[in-house]
Parts: structure tokens; C-alpha cells; sequence
């Protein structure tokens, strides 16, 4: 009976990350395809990674959303720590029913309402302070950090709740001041948390499409947003191109934070011993 059950769980397993994955594999199977079809194999070619190259749209508009994927995501790295931290440390705070509120709306707030609201902020602003005078890439940076800092945040603070504060109390008793308890004790222990905190934050800002519709000026243009277009007039075997070294870059970032992490908590392990 057990091994039963165990083998309809790997089977049910499999045919899940089948479900998810494969798709991954046709894009970048087709991507190698030398017809424009996408639904007939007419032969391996690197065609379409040389329109790639030469479309400057697509390239312009990649750049950009690395840009402000980048910056929102280390904005929203430093606010959703610094919430992590003062709702773990300070349990008790005049406010906090409201704070934690405002934190956690946009985990459950649609995506449509969050950009129409920060459409109408931005146009209210500028035409009572003349700020920001046009919606260029500062004004998508605020939208994505406003929707990513609840993801750090909720990320950062389960892994301080379950910190040991033994260890900047030991720290503290031997002279060091609370700067240097965080620098040197509690930031490297929840290093990994921020890390992943960061790569969400990356991922839904490089991913949005929605939000940045919203915000975004006419000088300003996501990848997401030229992707969503290009769909109207047919799926371009360029995408394909496009997502196929997107995988690559994401997979290989993926790899090297992973690794950096492993060695990271091993020379603490060995240290400790």
C-alpha cells in the first residue's frame, strides 16, 4: 500500500513539473527553428538570434526593465528589511495595526487597482506640485517597489522570527554596539532571506505588466509591455529568441546566488565548531 501511494505520488510529481516545465523546453526548442512558424520545425538555425540583436526595440526596452528591476528591487530590499525588523523587534508599537496594514495590502491587493491608484497619485502630484513631470522610469521604480517591498518583508521577517537572539546578546555583552551587531552578526545570518527577498522583488518588477501599463510615460516601455503588444500581431519566433537567454541569465544568476549562499553557511557552520 505504501509503495502504492509512493509511486502515484511521483507519478502525480512528475506530470506537475511536466505541466510547468515543458512549455519552457518548446520555447527554447523553437527558438532554434529557421521557419517563422511556430508550429512546423523546418530546421536548426540562429536566425532569429541575429533579429534579436538587430531589433533595438526590443533590446532598448530589455534594458530598461533589467534597469528598474535592478533598482526597485534593491530599494524594496532595504524598506522590506528595516518593516522586517521593526515589526519582529518592536512587538509592541503605537500604530502597528495600521503599519502592518499598509505593509501587507499589496500581497492581497489586484494588480489593476494598485496601478490605477498610483496613476491618479502620480497625476495628482504633478498637477499640484509639478512632480514628477513626466512618468518615465522613476515613476514604475516607486509602482514595482511599492508592490515588492510586502514580498521582502514577509520573506526577511519569518526568518527573523525564528533568529537566535542569544547571539547578539553575546555580542553585546562583550562591548560591541548595536551598529556593529547587525553588520557583523545579524545581517550575514539573515543574508539569505534578503537575498531571496531580492530575487522576488527582481522577478515581479522584470515580470509585471500590468502595473507598468499604468505608470509608465510614453518614453518608457518594459519588456513585459513590448512582449504583451507584439502578441496582438502574432508571437514573433524573436520571443522565443529573447526568453530562451532569459532562461540562460536567470538559471545561471540563479546558480551562482545559490552557490555563494552554500559557502556562505558553511564557513559559518565551520566557524561555530
Amino acid at each position: 500500500m505504501i509503495r502504492r501511494s509512493s509511486r502515484t505520488l511521483k507519478v502525480v510529481l512528475s506530470l506537475g513539473y511536466a505541466f510547468l516545465y515543458l512549455p519552457l523546453l518548446v520555447i527554447v526548442f523553437f527558438s532554434f527553428n529557421e521557419a517563422k512558424l511556430v508550429t512546423a520545425w523546418k530546421g536548426f538555425s540562429f536566425k532569429w538570434y541575429q533579429e534579436l540583436f538587430a531589433n533595438r526595440i526590443l533590446l532598448r526596452a530589455a534594458l530598461t526593465s533589467f534597469r528598474i528591476a535592478a533598482l526597485s528591487a534593491t530599494i524594496s530590499m532595504i524598506l522590506g528589511t528595516l518593516a522586517a525588523i521593526t515589526l519582529v523587534r518592536f512587538p509592541r508599537f503605537r500604530g502597528k495595526t495600521l503599519f502592518v496594514g499598509l505593509v501587507a495590502a499589496p500581497l492581497v491587493m489586484p494588480d489593476i487597482i494598485t496601478g490605477l491608484s498610483l496613476l491618479l497619485l502620480f497625476v495628482s502630484f504633478q498637477q499640484l506640485f509639478g512632480w514628477p513631470t513626466s512618468r518615465g522610469s522613476g515613476a514604475v521604480i516607486i509602482a514595482h517597489t511599492t508592490l515588492s517591498v510586502a514580498y521582502v518583508t514577509a520573506v526577511v521577517q519569518s526568518r527573523l522570527a525564528e533568529f537566535d537572539r542569544s547571539l547578539e546578546e553575546a555580542a553585546l555583552d562583550l562591548g560591541a554596539s548595536p551598529f556593529q551587531v547587525f553588520f557583523t552578526i545579524t545581517l550575514p545570518l539573515i543574508a539569505p532571506a534578503v537575498v531571496t527577498g531580492w530575487l522576488f522583488a527582481f522577478a515581479l518588477s522584470l515580470d509585471d505588466v500590468v502595473i507598468a501599463s499604468f505608470v509608465a510615460g510614453p518614453g518608457t516601455t518594459t519588456l513585459p509591455m513590448v512582449i504583451f503588444s507584439s502578441l496582438r500581431l502574432g508571437l514573433s519566433p524573436e520571443i522565443n529568441a529573447l526568453t530562451t537567454l532569459l532562461l540562460l541569465f536567470l538559471s545561471l544568476g540563479l546558480v551562482v546566488i545559490t552557490a555563494v549562499m552554500w559557502k556562505t553557511q558553511r564557513t559559518s557552520s565551520q566557524d561555530k565548531v
